[in-house]
C-alpha cells in the first residue's frame, strides 16, 4: 500500500492560471536577475572602509570629528611616504624624494601645497613626507597614484611604502578587490560541487543556483539603491557577509522545499498538486527559519551603536527576505517546469504506507543512528554535552578585545610595512596625531597634562598665522619658529576652542596607543567642564571608541537575540520545553564553535586577536542559522508525533530529515568557508567560526543531541501543547510505554 496523502483539489484552478502563475513568477525574477545583476557593478563604489563613519554619534571620537571640521575647510586623511636607505640617506636619496615631492603635488586627490619637506630622522637612515589626502576623492585610488610615482622612480637601495591612515585604507580595499569575483565564484562552487554529490542531477543544483543567484541579485538592486540614497551604510564587510549569507541561507532552504517536493511527487496525481502540498509542507519551518534570522538583525539596527553593527542589520535583513521569497515562489516555478526531469537520474519513487524508516531492514547512517539513540538515549546526549563543554574551555583563551588596524590586511601590506619603518626611526605616531579640542583659556593646563603622559612624544597647537600651520608647545609654553625674538603667532581659536595634536610614540592604530589616549581621557576630565569640555580624539581615538561600542553592543545584544529567537521557536512548535531545549543546544554548541576557535587563532595561525565584533557576529550568525536545522528537524518530529507518538516520531524525524539537513549544513558551512580566501582578518575568523559551527551543529547537536535529549524527555518536550497529554490525530501502531495516547475527540 503507498502512502498518498489526500491530493490538493484542482478543479477550481483553470489550466490557463497553472501555466500564467509559474511563467510569471519566473520572468518577474529573471527581470530581477538581469537588473540586480548591473547593480554588482555599483556595489564597491557605493561602499566604505572608513572606520570613522561607523563610530555612533554620541561617541567622544565622533564629537572631536565633527568639531574639527570647523577648523580645517577640507575633508582631508593624511598620508605618510616613508623612505629607509640601511647605512644613511645618500644626496641622490635626498634629491630623488625632492622630485617625489614635487611629482606628488601634481596629483588629483592630493591637496594643493598638502604635502610637507622632507623631515629627516636622527640616524639618518630615514626620512618621511606627510601628505594630506583630499577623502573627496577614491583614497585608494590616489594613494595607488602616489606608490605608481615611487615605483617609477625606484633607486636600489632605497625602501619605500606609502603608510599612515590613508595608506592603511588604501590596502584594506585593495583586500576586499576580489569580493565582487573570487569571493562569489568560490561560493558558488563549492555549493554546486556538493548539490551535485548529494542529489546526482545535473539539472536540479542549476535550478537551485539560479535560484539563490536571484535572491542576490534582488538584495543587492535594493541594497545599492539605499545606499545611493544613504539610507543605509554598506562596507566591504557587510558587503562580503551579504554575498555569503544569501547564497548559503537561500540554498538552505530550497533544500527544504525539494525534499517535500521529491516526497510529495511520488504521491500526488500532478505537479501541480505535488507544489502545493510541498509549499503546505514547507512554508512554515521555512518562514520560521527566515524569521529568525531576520529578528536578530533587526535587533542589530533597533539596539547596536556601533553603525557597522546597525548597518548590517537591515542590509542583511534584505538579503534573508529575499532569500525567503525566491525559496518560497521562484524554486517552486522552477520545479513545477522541471517536474520528475529536475532529479533525473534518479525519479522520485513512492513510499508504503506501512513503511517504517528506522527498521532494522534499512540501510544507511539516518536509521542505524536513530535505533542507536532508540536503545541509550541518555548515554548520547550526556556524552554530546560533555564534549561540548570541553570544547567550549577554549573560550577563556579568546582575544577579542581589539587589533591594531594595521593587522586587519592579511599577506602582504606595504602599509603595514611603512609603519615599521616608522616605528624604528619615529615615533610610531608619526601622522597619525591624536586630536584635543580644549578651550582656549586651558591651554597651558591641557599642555601640561598631555606632555606628562607616558607615551607622548610631542604636542602642537593649530595656528593658521604660522608658516607651517602649527605651533610646537613644551613644558615652556608655545614655541614661535625662526630666531630668539621672532613674536609668537596666534593661536587659531573657533568659538572659544582650540586644536592641539599630540604625536604619541606607538603607532597610532596600535593598542598601546588606545592605552595612551584612554590614560588622557582620564587625566583631563579632571579639567573638563560639562559647559567647556576637553576632548580627545583622532586616529587612534576612533579605534579605541569603536571597540568599545562593540564591546557594550556585544554584551546588550546576545540576550536580546536569544529572546526574541525563543519566542519564535515557542510560537512555532507551540511548547515552552522544546524551544528552551533547542536554545541551550545552540548556544552550548556556539560556546563550542568559540573555544576552538580561540585555540585555532592562537595555536595554529597566531593570529594577532579579534575585532570584538567577532563574537557577536559569530552569536548572530551560528545561534540564528544554526537553529534553522533545530526548526527543520522538530517541525518534521512534531507532525510525525501527531501521527506516531512523540518518541517514535523523534526517531521518523531524525531519520527522514537527516540527508537533507546535513546536506544544508555541508552547503552553509561551505559558504561562510569561502568568506576566509579574502585576506581580511575579521572575515577570516568569522568564516571559521560559523563553518565550524555550523557542522558541529549538523553532525552532533542536530544529529545526537537534541534526538536524543529529546526521546529522553518524551511527549513533555512538548508541554504546555496538547501533544504533551497526548493528544494526537492517530493512535499509534505501535506505542511506546510512554506514548499512549488519545484520539483527537475521544473522551
Amino acid at each position: 500500500m503507498i502512502k498518498n496523502p489526500a491530493p490538493v483539489r484542482t478543479s477550481r484552478v483553470p489550466t490557463w492560471l497553472r501555466v500564467l502563475l509559474p511563467v510569471t513568477l519566473i520572468l518577474v525574477w529573471f527581470g530581477l536577475f538581469g537588473a540586480g545583476g548591473a547593480s554588482f557593478g555599483q556595489i564597491s563604489a557605493v561602499s566604505t572602509n572608513d572606520q570613522s563613519q561607523q563610530l555612533p554619534a554620541s561617541a567622544e571620537a565622533t564629537k572631536v570629528q565633527e568639531l574639527q571640521a570647523h577648523f580645517t575647510s577640507d575633508d582631508v586623511i593624511p598620508a605618510l611616504v616613508v623612505y629607509e636607505r640601511e647605512g644613511g640617506l645618500t644626496d641622490a636619496d635626498l634629491a630623488r624624494i625632492d622630485h617625489d615631492i614635487a611629482s606628488f603635488g601634481k596629483l588629483g586627490g592630493v591637496l594643493p601645497g598638502g604635502s610637507s619637506p622632507a623631515i629627516l630622522s636622527d640616524d639618518g637612515e630615514a626620512a618621511e613626507v606627510v601628505m594630506v589626502l583630499d577623502t573627496g576623492v577614491k583614497i585608494a585610488g590616489t594613494v595607488e597614484l602616489l606608490r605608481g610615482v615611487l615605483d617609477d622612480n625606484a633607486v636600489d637601495g632605497l625602501t619605500t611604502a606609502i603608510t599612515g591612515p590613508a595608506g592603511l585604507t588604501a590596502d584594506l580595499t585593495g583586500a576586499f578587490a576580489g569580493i565582487d569575483s573570487l569571493l562569489l565564484l568560490v561560493a558558488l562552487s563549492a555549493v554546486f560541487l556538493i548539490l551535485v554529490i548529494v542529489y546526482r542531477s545535473p539539472l536540479l543544483p542549476v535550478i537551485v543556483l539560479f535560484s539563490s543567484l536571484s535572491a542576490l541579485c534582488a538584495a543587492i538592486l535594493v541594497v545599492v539603491q539605499l545606499a545611493k540614497a544613504d539610507i543605509l551604510l554598506l562596507s566591504g564587510q557587510t558587503q562580503g557577509i551579504l554575498f555569503i549569507l544569501v547564497i548559503g541561507a537561500a540554498t538552505d532552504y530550497s533544500l527544504l522545499y525539494i525534499a517535500r517536493f521529491r516526497e510529495a511527487l511520488a504521491v500526488q496525481p500532478t505537479k501541480w498538486t505535488a507544489t502545493w502540498a510541498a509549499l503546505k509542507g514547507s512554508w512554515e519551518p521555512i518562514v520560521a527559519s527566515g524569521g529568525t534570522v531576520i529578528a536578530a538583525l533587526l535587533l542589530l539596527l533597533l539596539f547596536s551603536d556601533l553603525n557597522s553593527n546597525k548597518a548590517l542589520g537591515p542590509v542583511a535583513s534584505i538579503g534573508i527576505i529575499f532569500a525567503l521569497l525566491a525559496s518560497l515562489t521562484l524554486l517552486p516555478a522552477l520545479l513545477f517546469w522541471a517536474g520528475k526531469v529536475a532529479f533525473w537520474p534518479i525519479r522520485p519513487k513512492a513510499v508504503p504506507e506501512n513503511d517504517n524508516p528506522i527498521g532494522e531492514d534499512k540501510k544507511g547512517l539516518w536509521p542505524w543512528l536513530a535505533r542507536s539513540i532508540l536503545t541509550r538515549p541518555r548515554i548520547l546526549w550526556i556524552s554530546s554535552v560533555l564534549l561540548l563543554v570541553v570544547m567550549s574551555l577554549g573560550v577563556f583563551q579568546l582575544k577579542a578585545d581589539g587589533v591594531a588596524a594595521s593587522e586587519f590586511v592579511l599577506g602582504e601590506s606595504q602599509a603595514r610595512d611603512g609603519q615599521a619603518v616608522l616605528a624604528d626611526h619615529f615615533p610610531a605616531g608619526s601622522g597619525s596625531p591624536t586630536v584635543i579640542i580644549a578651550p582656549e583659556d586651558e591651554l597651558d593646563a591641557v599642555s601640561g597634562i598631555v606632555l606628562g603622559t607616558d607615551g607622548v612624544d610631542s604636542l602642537t597647537v593649530l595656528s593658521e598665522d604660522s608658516p607651517s600651520g602649527s605651533l610646537a608647545v613644551t613644558d615652556d609654553g608655545v614655541q614661535p619658529l625662526g630666531p630668539p625674538g621672532t613674536p609668537v603667532p596666534d593661536v587659531t581659536v573657533v568659538d572659544g576652542n582650540i586644536l592641539l595634536s599630540a604625536t604619541l610614540l606607538d603607532a597610532g592604530d596600535s593598542i598601546a596607543a588606545e592605552d595612551v589616549v584612554v590614560n588622557l581621557r582620564a587625566e583631563l576630565a579632571d579639567i573638563s567642564t560639562e559647559s567647556a569640555p576637553v576632548l580627545v580624539g583622532g586616529t587612534t581615538a576612533i579605534a579605541l571608541d569603536s571597540n568599545t561600542t562593540a564591546i557594550h553592543d556585544r554584551n546588550l545584544l546576545i540576550p536580546l537575540i536569544l529572546g526574541a529567537i525563543t519566542l519564535i521557536l515557542m510560537i512555532l512548535l507551540r511548547s515552552i520545553v522544546a524551544p528552551l531545549i533547542l536554545i541551550a543546544s545552540v548556544v552550548l554548541s556556539f560556546g563550542a564553535a568559540l573555544g576552538v576557535s580561540a585555540w585555532v587563532f592562537n595555536g595554529i595561525f597566531d593570529l594577532p586577536g579579534a575585532d570584538p565584533s567577532v563574537p557577536l557576529f559569530g552569536f548572530v550568525f551560528l545561534v540564528a542559522l544554526g537553529v534553522d536545522y533545530n526548526i527543520f528537524l522538530m517541525t518534521r518530529v512534531r507532525e510525525e508525533s501527531r501521527k506516531h507518538g512523540t518518541r517514535h516520531g523523534i526517531l521518523r524525524g531524525l531519520a527522514v530529515t537527516g540527508g537533507v539537513i546535513t546536506s544544508a549544513g555541508l552547503v552553509l558551512a561551505a559558504t561562510f568557508a569561502a568568506l576566509g580566501v579574502l585576506p581580511i582578518l575579521f572575515l577570516l575568523q568569522i568564516a571559521f567560526i560559523v563553518a565550524f559551527g555550523v557542522l558541529l551543529d549538523t553532525f552532533l547537536v542536530r544529529t545526537v543531541l537534541v534526538p536524543a535529549l529529546s526521546y529522553d524527555i518524551g511527549r513533555a518536550i512538548w508541554w504546555p501543547s496538547a501533544l504533551s497529554r497526548g493528544v494526537h490525530r492517530a493512535v499509534p501502531t505501535k506505542p511506546d510505554r510512554e506514548d499512549t495516547l488519545t484520539p483527537v475527540g475521544a473522551p
